[in-house]
């Protein structure tokens, strides 16, 4: 073998990104394409959450301080505004058979239900986050095995092991498990930090809800004109 000729082969070759999927197997290529739009609808779902958490962080400190100050908040849209109306509405709804400790069990559980609600809606694109993140390594993995088998076989075919043989199905192979985990580092590190966000703002949420129940079930004339006003 003329030792000029696998330079010459691995040089016309393009091993640029775009390259690298155009010139890979149809198997491979359907791997790198569909963790290309796993990437898009994961980065869709990060900068929605990343949004809407911000939000709800905010609502739920602003919560917070109105209800520790003594005030009822009244927020016409948003968490806040659904929980508030979920305890007036169970504080309406009054027997004059309960306790104290009954009437306020029941007014902080109409608005933990609220809350839970308003969490779960939030919590809509998390598991797609999780299973990107456990499942794209492994499909860029099959995605490597497939290009790395068609690499032998081209060996096998020309008896060639020279790197010209050898170089591109090896690299477009790594190719599709650099694209998997391009997919599932940023969507376990959005996985868990959204989560740890929305256990804080529950936590948040769950102090002024207690703070709110003791209060609604104690003083029953003030929000009784309060309701009437409204």
């Amino acid at each position: 073998m003329d030792p000029t000729t696998a330079p010459a082969a691995t040089a016309g070759h393009d091993f640029s990104f775009l390259g690298l999927f155009l010139q890979a197997d149809p198997i491979v290529k359907g791997v790198m394409i569909l963790l290309v739009l796993a990437s898009l609808v994961s980065w869709t779902i990060i900068i929605e959450k990343v949004v809407r958490i911000a939000g709800a962080r905010r609502q739920a400190k602003a919560f917070g301080r109105l209800v520790a100050s003594g005030g009822m908040p009244e927020a016409r849209s948003g968490i806040s505004a659904r929980v508030v109306a979920a305890a007036q509405e169970a504080w309406r709804d009054q027997d004059a058979s309960e306790t104290r400790a009954e009437r306020r069990e029941r007014i902080e559980r109409a608005m933990r239900a609220a809350l839970t609600l308003d969490l779960k809606r939030l919590q809509i694109g998390l598991p797609f986050l999780a299973s990107a993140g456990s499942a794209a390594p492994f499909i860029g993995l099959f995605g490597t095995v497939w290009g790395i088998m068609n690499s032998f076989s081209s060996i096998a075919k020309s008896q060639d092991t020279s790197l010209a043989v050898v170089a591109p199905g090896i690299a477009e192979a790594l190719f599709a498990t650099a694209i998997g985990l391009v997919v599932a580092i940023p969507a376990v590190l959005a996985y868990n930090k959204f989560s740890t966000d929305l256990a804080k703002v529950q936590g948040s949420f769950v102090a002024g809800i207690q703070t709110l129940g003791n209060r609604l079930a104690r003083d029953r004339t003030h929000h009784a004109r309060s309701a009437a006003a409204e």
